[in-house]
């Protein structure tokens, strides 16, 4: 090893780790919820892609749930709310927000096809204005903490 070589690892070390720990805040960030349970056909869209809900996948902002005429899912958000996805379900994660020492934040969803239950979390408990859920029908501003919803065909 040469002088200049060794001189230059260490920098090249810190700034590996500056950007990596970068990335890993913003991967962990992008991250709302997780998909616990899964039965039947579940799909995640996502960017543009399609991806299998298998339990275990983590989902973000903007994906979109699709359950089929077998499917059913329940999603663990952050926040700790318990989402639970019927068969024939279509479900967009429109927004979220959510501080994890004040527990402020924002949940915006819509289903435009089928059902939801929630148990709502942290998010609804600490400002009840902060969790809606929007049908083709109407806007649900969720102030309580357990509630089914049902879009039909």
């Amino acid at each position: 090893m040469t002088r200049s070589t060794a001189r230059t690892v260490p920098g090249a070390r810190i700034a590996l780790a500056a950007a990596l720990s970068t990335f890993a805040a913003l991967a962990s960030a992008a991250e709302i919820g997780q998909i616990k349970t899964a039965k039947g056909e579940v799909a995640v869209e996502r960017a543009g892609a399609t991806l299998p809900g298998a339990v275990g996948t983590r989902l973000e902002a903007a994906d979109v749930l699709r359950t089929g005429a077998d499917g059913s899912a329940g999603i663990t958000m952050s926040d700790n709310s318990l989402l639970s996805v019927g068969p024939n379900s279509v479900l967009a994660l429109d927004a979220w927000r959510f501080d994890t020492t004040t527990h402020q934040g924002k949940f915006d969803a819509t289903l435009s096809k089928g059902s939801l239950a929630v148990v709502s979390g942290k998010i609804a408990k600490q400002s009840p204005d902060a969790m809606k859920v929007r049908t083709p029908a109407s806007v649900l501003g969720v102030r309580g903490t357990e509630f089914v919803v049902k879009v039909d065909d």
